[in-house]
């Protein structure tokens, strides 16, 4: 990886591009400690202190945006409006035919859905900022409560929020242009290693004083790393691994030429859902503890009390439910993205065929069985992925959910990563390639 980096950098064009990536992510770590006006500060420091604790969306929340989001800072909402809002586009370009025609129009369709998802992103925004700024005036944080001042403190907190969410979904459009790599997830990527040194921290506190001083982990917390490099590695391994279907292409003449022949095959990744099934469960999940974080744990007793205990993060209900909807999601998505009969479509409209397996609904069927085949592995791998620190610390009694890296951080971390990579060395082989003239 640092010497693909360091021979990109001697290309000019690259380290163009790689500065003015850097210099994006310098805006975004700005933003990211930049307050909205009339908040009590001090409050809102006491009051989130023990966010990554309580777990839930929150603390999803804030380790996407990188600390924003405690901090009440101006990308406090992150990307995650736009991921929010690409997600319901996408699965509405399936059920409504209007959006499914445009998707098929070639660039002209992608740019109009693009915008679409821009408007959805601002909308999003305003309710996600609504929501947010509703919970810090209910917890004393806003400082102005009564009369006009207080309509014009919404106003401009809940516009703060929501104008920082669309300044960067611009930064990561500029730099899918001008700059290395997804734009969207290289914001991501930022934000949640601005959040390493935080968890380094707390493995260091884990380890040298424990909890209250009293347990410490002299064990745990070395065996927690070796794990964590182990994943990392299983990620790194399943990121690259897919099922390739074997294609041959029937010969045909054209003239007194003949076209045709050779044999190729179908590549099938086997995580074609990527982290989106964890996201999904994740919120889903996450919303009990939410709700009990903005109503707060003191003022529920009785039956709720008992609901919201039976879905706390970490019990055995809420780890077997994880399971279960990453899975469902898995089977949903890949449902959603592939269509086996689309692909055997394609396939003899290009005279191809799969060696040993009939054209048409035979083709089908054997597509349909690999790619469930495929989706179960996959979903079984981001199951491992998600629950291993929650199993790790119920066998254990290790508070992870401090440590801020539950499986999906992991996956994005490490994807972005390879992705990034991939771009950089594709660049150079691009600018390297001399051709067929010289």
């Amino acid at each position: 990886m640092f010497k693909t980096i360091r021979n990109a950098w001697g290309i000019v064009d690259l380290r163009k591009k790689i500065l003015f990536t850097l210099f994006i992510i310098i805006i975004f770590r700005i933003g990211s400690v930049i307050p909205v006006p009339f908040l009590n500060i001090d409050a809102l420091n006491t009051l989130m202190g023990n966010l990554t604790e309580n777990g839930g969306m929150l603390a999803y929340l804030d380790t996407m945006s990188g600390g924003a989001f405690s901090n009440a800072t101006l990308f406090a909402m992150s990307v995650t409006p736009y991921i929010n809002s690409s997600i319901i586009i996408q699965l509405l370009t399936v059920a409504i035919p209007a959006l499914e025609r445009l998707s098929k129009e070639g660039e002209e369709g992608r740019k109009k859905i693009g915008k679409i998802t821009r408007y959805v992103t601002v909308i999003l925004g305003l309710i996600q900022g609504g929501a947010y700024y509703y919970w810090l005036y209910a917890s004393n944080i806003v400082t102005y409560r009564d009369g006009f001042s207080a309509v014009f403190t919404a106003a401009v907190i809940i516009l703060s929020f929501t104008a920082g969410t669309a300044l960067m979904m611009w930064l990561g459009e500029q730099i899918n242009q001008k700059g290395i790599g997804n734009g969207i997830s290289i914001l991501l990527f930022s934000g949640i290693v601005a959040r390493l040194p935080y968890m380094f921290f707390a493995l260091y506190d884990l380890f040298m004083l424990g909890v209250n001083g009293q347990i410490q982990y002299f064990i745990l917390v070395p065996l927690y790393v070796v794990i964590s490099l182990v994943v990392v590695w299983i990620i790194v391994f399943m990121n690259d691994a897919e099922r390739r279907i074997p294609i041959q292409y029937a010969k045909r003449v054209v003239g007194r030429k003949m076209y045709g022949g050779q044999s190729s095959h179908l590549p099938i990744k086997v995580g074609l859902s990527g982290v989106m099934p964890i996201i999904f469960a994740s919120s889903i999940l996450s919303i009990p503890s939410t709700i009990q974080f903005f109503i707060g744990a003191d003022n529920i007793t009785g039956f709720w009390k008992g609901f919201f205990d039976l879905f706390s993060i970490g019990g055995w209900l809420y780890i077997g439910l994880y399971f279960i909807l990453i899975l469902g999601f898995a089977y949903f998505y890949v449902a959603i993205q592939y269509n086996p009969l689309e692909m055997a479509n394609n396939l003899r409209q290009n005279n191809g065929t799969i060696p040993g397996i009939r054209p048409g609904k035979p083709t089908v069927d054997f597509i349909a069985k690999i790619l469930s085949k495929i989706t179960l592995i996959g979903a079984l791998f981001l199951a491992f992925i998600a629950l291993v620190p929650l199993l790790y610390s119920k066998f254990t009694g290790m508070n992870t959910s401090s440590l801020m890296m539950g499986g999906t951080s992991v996956i994005i971390l490490v994807g972005v990563a390879l992705e990034t990579m991939k771009q950089l060395e594709s660049q150079m082989m691009m600018r390297h390639y001399k051709g067929f003239l010289d």
